[in-house]
């Protein structure tokens, strides 16, 4: 008898690990150097961890064999607690906290314990895909929300309007946003909350880039606006703090939890079935929120991020048919191609066609639930040296591309 998959998973992908890298993985087994700038993780570019959140891991490691809290190490917990008490969120206790093994599982968690089978949820467009497949296998049905490129990718409110219906549950925010790098405005967020309000939805703010912010743009937590609302805000160390592969985020849970006590107990079920998050990296949280901001250094003028930042910007932009808002926050620059120049029809054919030519992978916009294929992610980790060598050589490439 033939084993297939589950229906679940009939809508659910995640194409930054999808069929474009497993090409280039074989590529690599043949012998091909590919410069890969399909994933934002850090180490490999030579994004070192603190010091001392090494350190603290490492001399903590004799108490971290065992089973954990199934919500997390106290004083992670608390200082988390702390965080976003200096954030300008009220009402976060210990018990509003949930560690995990990196914000995906903690995602995964809070769509499973919210959602009914066809319940649906805004999601941003174009969208760090996990929200989408996530809504998806929880049974719920992901509906898209324009973000517009000419307004600097910020949300069209108007359109998530439009969009409301009597089975929407749940808003998700993801800002700073990845892939587009746009930071949003302080208005937009009100914007965005007061529909929430008007439609009594949850809102999730996804803001694990909040500390990586170019050009003086600061960041609203979105929770620290809508205390009458419950929150739940989702972060962690693998980007500010270099550790991805610690796989540990945080979820807080914010605004009125009288209401929501159901939901907080389906949260609750799910923490204790996983036993608890992994306990070793646990104890770099408080050292990560608490120490020196090292992240800073980079962000600021003269630092590497923002030099990289710039240097991916402005050569995208330099070649024919291509465009690019610039990013202001996270990792990543969604640059657009003319359809007029390029009337690309399938833009995985399109990466696919990048990556055998030029040996460079990046995603295509579609893969983000962009409706068009006129899109790709290129991640802005590498060295100013390599970014300029692979822009080249997508320069190169478009020059003689052939549909």
């Amino acid at each position: 008898m033939q084993v297939t998959q589950s229906s679940k998973l009939a809508n659910v992908c995640y194409d930054i690990r999808g069929p474009v890298l497993r090409h280039a993985k074989q590529m690599e087994a043949e012998g091909h150097h590919i410069l890969k700038l399909n994933i934002g993780n850090p180490a490999p570019f030579g994004f070192e961890a603190p010091e001392e959140i090494l350190q603290d891991v490492i001399l903590n490691l004799s108490a971290a064999h065992g089973y954990g809290d199934s919500k997390g190490l106290l004083s992670a917990r608390r200082a988390v607690v702390q965080y976003y008490q200096q954030r300008g969120v009220p009402g976060v206790d210990i018990e509003d906290v949930y560690l995990g093994n990196g914000v995906s599982e903690l995602i995964v968690m809070a769509l499973q314990a919210l959602l009914d089978n066809g319940d649906e949820v805004l999601i941003p467009a174009p969208d760090y895909p996990l929200w989408t497949a996530a809504v998806s296998l929880s049974g719920g049905r992901p509906v898209h929300y324009i973000c517009d490129e000419g307004a600097g990718w910020f949300p069209d409110v108007n359109d998530v309007a439009s969009k409301i219906t009597d089975r929407t549950k749940a808003l998700v925010v993801i800002n700073p946003n990845n892939p587009t790098g746009s930071v949003y405005s302080r208005d937009v967020l009100e914007g965005l909350l007061e529909l929430a309000r008007r439609h009594n939805l949850v809102v999730f703010a996804d803001e694990i880039y909040d500390k990586i912010l170019y050009d003086g743009v600061e960041h609203t937590c979105v929770a620290s606006l809508a205390p009458d609302l419950l929150c739940l805000t989702l972060n962690g160390l693998s980007k500010a703090y270099r550790v991805a592969g610690f796989r540990t985020g945080w979820m807080a849970v914010s605004g009125p939890k009288k209401h929501a006590e159901s939901y907080i107990e389906g949260l609750d079920i799910l923490a204790n079935m996983r036993l608890c998050p992994n306990m070793p990296s646990q104890y770099a949280v408080q050292t990560a929120l608490g120490g020196y901001q090292s992240i800073n250094d980079l962000v600021l003028p003269g630092g590497r991020l923002v030099e990289q930042r710039d240097v991916t910007w402005k050569l995208l932009n330099e070649i024919p048919g291509v465009s690019c808002v610039k990013p202001t926050g996270a990792l990543y620059a969604f640059p657009r191609l003319d359809p007029k120049m390029y009337p690309i029809v399938d833009d995985e054919k399109f990466v696919l066609d990048l990556l055998v030519q030029e040996k460079i992978l990046v995603v295509q916009g579609t893969g983000f639930n962009w409706p068009r294929p006129d899109h790709f992610r290129i991640v802005t980790l590498p060295r100013v040296t390599d970014l300029e060598e692979a822009i080249g050589r997508i320069a190169r490439f478009l020059a003689s591309y052939e549909l």
